[in-house]
């Protein structure tokens, strides 16, 4: 995958990255890593949604090492609260698949890149005359919509249930859209995807990260890898001097822009197959490790 040159889109990897070995080590000599973006649910957090201590340590550590720490996650804000106080410094995470940039520690929105609300309505229709059976969902920046038989999520609804052509009626600049989501029953979610790109692919980028068929509807042109491409050109930071870690599809645009890419071990086969290196699974802190390996190296006590 290209480093340094135009991002790639988050559905078309190049293919060019060679998956290595679990625990692969990477070169941080020229140049040393000045910023490590990781993605939260199947990679950072344990499947029980915690934060380990050994991983709690290594997030300390780089911080205090010069090294930025983003979080780059498909997560609202609202679901942040329990990774927040993870974040030393800036306080800054990309979140909504990079729909939005948030201050954490303030609990503003910083930036918002916004899916227009025909272009989710031409989404919309095109995947429920597809896939019949899908529902949605819409995704706001500090709110949350959904069709009646959308399934509940783990939080209470924020108002009334509505068709889809009735939530995106609403246009509210403060309450900028920031995804679809569009929810299917009983197909399987690679196949739900492919779908999703072939009939509505030229309305926005669309994406997964669930396990069930879940598809996360973004902004053409907006994906984790844009955002944190302009987080990092604001901060002086090159795609080389990058450490990405993931686990789904939606992280494969972030991970071919970096200049080093790690899947975790439990990560889907698209994204072992086309990042450059591996680490353990989210549940045996492999990004705690990869950032210990990389602390370890700019001390001159081991090689990463």
């Amino acid at each position: 995958m290209r480093k340094d040159g135009p991002v790639t889109s988050a559905n078309e990897p190049s293919g060019q990255h060679r998956s290595a070995d679990v625990s692969s080590a990477a070169s941080y000599t020229a140049p040393p890593p000045r910023l490590i973006a990781t993605d939260l649910d199947g990679t950072l957090l344990r499947d029980d949604k915690t934060v380990s201590p050994r991983t709690v340590a290594a997030l300390a550590d780089a911080e205090a090492a010069g090294i930025e720490v983003f979080f780059v996650t498909g997560r609202p804000a609202r679901w942040m609260d329990t990774v927040a106080a993870h974040l030393a410094g800036h306080g800054m995470a990309i979140l909504a698949n990079g729909a939005s940039v948030w201050d954490l520690h303030k609990g503003e929105l910083i930036e918002a890149f916004p899916l227009p609300e025909d272009d989710a309505l031409a989404v919309a229709h095109a995947l429920r005359a597809a896939v019949p059976g899908t529902t949605f969902a819409v995704e706001r920046a500090d709110t949350f919509y959904r069709e009646p038989d959308y399934p509940r999520v783990i939080e209470p609804d924020f108002g009334p249930t509505a068709p889809i052509e009735e939530l995106l009626a609403v246009r509210d600049p403060r309450q900028p859209l920031l995804k679809l989501l569009a929810k299917h029953p009983s197909i399987d979610p690679d196949e739900f995807l492919a779908i999703g790109l072939s009939v509505a692919g030229q309305h926005g980028e669309i994406t997964r990260s669930s396990d069930s068929a879940l598809l996360e509807i973004s902004g053409e042109g907006v994906s984790k890898a844009t955002t944190l491409a302009r987080c990092c050109a604001e901060r002086g930071v090159s795609a080389a001097e990058v450490v990405a870690f993931g686990d789904m599809p939606n992280d494969l645009a972030m991970l071919g822009w970096a200049g080093t890419s790690y899947a975790v071990a439990n990560a889907h086969p698209r994204v072992l197959a086309t990042t450059t290196h591996r680490t353990e699974s989210n549940n045996d802190d492999g990004v705690a490790r990869v950032i210990e390996r990389i602390i370890a190296a700019r001390h001159g006590d081991g090689t990463a």
